[in-house]
């Protein structure tokens, strides 16, 4: 056998060979981790910001430094699906597609499966009434007061109609209001007592 030959100086020798090599390979493997978080997070903030080219170069390095059968693998893969769709390179991102769907995970695969069925899904026609058209709106100069005040395809905002206003109340100088026509209010305030008093009398 090997180990019988080797002297126990040898045999300490790759031990210690062994653990620098085992040090080393946890070193490179959290440098890749470092560059695969560093490179996945640029590739899915440029696909948010719309640069899908950029961010297609991004994840393919992310890609690079992971196992691509890993659950992160997993995920920048769907991404690279999604950026390549949205990039125009609907052959890459179908054939990326259906390798996916038997992908280790099973959460990849099952999105690669939903991802899958749109991508190969039939293009409808539309008809040119069904489409409206919005306006170019990048060539009007700010400064122009008049694009300012909109177009006329914009229907102009009415303001509310003003609140009315509320009337004044008159001040009215006691010594000019006639009394005499108020002996009607006592007599009809004197009826009520009495008849509110016989009914409380015979109850």
């Amino acid at each position: 056998m090997l180990s019988a030959s080797l002297t126990g100086h040898d045999i300490r020798l790759l031990k210690y060979l062994l653990k620098y090599l085992k040090k080393l390979i946890e070193i490179v493997s959290s440098e890749n981790l470092e560059l695969f978080e560093t490179e996945y997070k640029a590739g899915k903030h440029a696909f948010e910001r719309g640069q899908y080219s950029k961010s297609l170069q991004h994840l393919e390095t992310a890609l690079e430094n992971i196992n691509p059968n890993s659950r992160l693998g997993g995920e920048t893969q769907i991404w690279l699906v999604t950026a390549y769709q949205a990039a125009g390179k609907v052959e890459e991102a179908t054939a990326l597609c259906k390798k996916l769907t038997r992908h280790s995970y099973l959460q990849t695969r099952q999105q690669a499966k939903r991802i899958l069925a749109i991508l190969e899904a039939p293009v409808l026609r539309t008809r040119p009434e069904w489409v409206t058209k919005i306006p170019d709106l990048g060539a009007i100069s700010e400064s122009d007061a008049k694009d300012r005040r909109g177009s006329g395809l914009v229907s102009q905002v009415k303001s509310p109609p003003p609140k009315p206003k509320t009337p004044e109340l008159e001040v009215v100088d006691p010594s000019k209001v006639n009394t005499k026509d108020n002996q009607f209010v006592w007599v009809a305030l004197v009826l009520i007592i009495l008849t509110l008093s016989g009914l409380v009398w015979f109850s």
